[in-house]
């Protein structure tokens, strides 16, 4: 029990982290976020490595209401350009977190008997795809402008080239390109510190 609380708080820092650092771009594509969020699956991952799915999906929620009290509180704190968090935007964010969390549980568990590194690296490739998707998709799809009429996306819909050298496409498929591109570098990163928990784990357990 005291293990699957330290994955339920280390779940509500990052979430609660991803939230501020997300207010702070790098260049013209990513915030400080972009980088701190994936290591949600890696919680999710380690969890559910040692105590199973349904503790894995306990810590996932924890994370969820995390993540909603801190949009919660961002759409009352008014920035340069309104509110810090947009009522579609704390949508896109809790549909996001939740799909994409809940894929990562269902796939690792399918592949729980391969090899070590087969269930974090699969499991996490479609839970961050999946999250990147629903994400900005919700967020600034002009097909989604219904969730919230009052909330202004134009500028996510503005017309350029994908990363500013690819085909034109709305900017926020380059952002949600520039995103799904470091969920995937952090992911891999975070292979080592998943299998160092694994052989520290073998070792108390023997």
């Amino acid at each position: 029990m005291k293990h699957l609380m330290l994955g339920a708080v280390a779940m509500a820092l990052i979430v609660l982290a991803s939230n501020i650092l997300v207010q702070f771009p790098i260049g013209h594509w990513l915030t400080w976020g972009a980088f701190s969020y994936p290591l949600a699956f890696l919680v999710t991952d380690l969890v559910n490595r040692f105590y199973g799915p349904s503790a894995a999906r306990r810590v996932v929620l924890v994370g969820l209401v995390v993540g909603l009290c801190a949009s919660a509180i961002g759409t009352q704190i008014s920035g340069e350009f309104g509110p810090l968090v947009t009522i579609r935007v704390a949508i896109a964010s809790a549909t996001a977190f939740f799909l994409g969390q809940f894929l990562d549980i269902a796939v690792f568990n399918r592949l729980r008997g391969a090899a070590w590194w087969r269930a974090p690296l699969i499991s996490t490739f479609f839970g961050s795809a999946l999250d990147t998707a629903v994400f900005f998709t919700l967020a600034f799809s002009a097909a989604f402008i219904w969730v919230s009429p009052s909330t202004d996306v134009a500028w996510a819909l503005d017309a350029v080239p994908l990363l500013g050298v690819g085909p034109t496409v709305p900017l926020w498929v380059s952002l949600a390109v520039a995103d799904f591109a470091v969920k995937i570098l952090v992911d891999l990163c975070a292979l080592l510190p998943f299998r160092l928990a694994i052989a520290k784990y073998v070792t108390n357990v023997a």
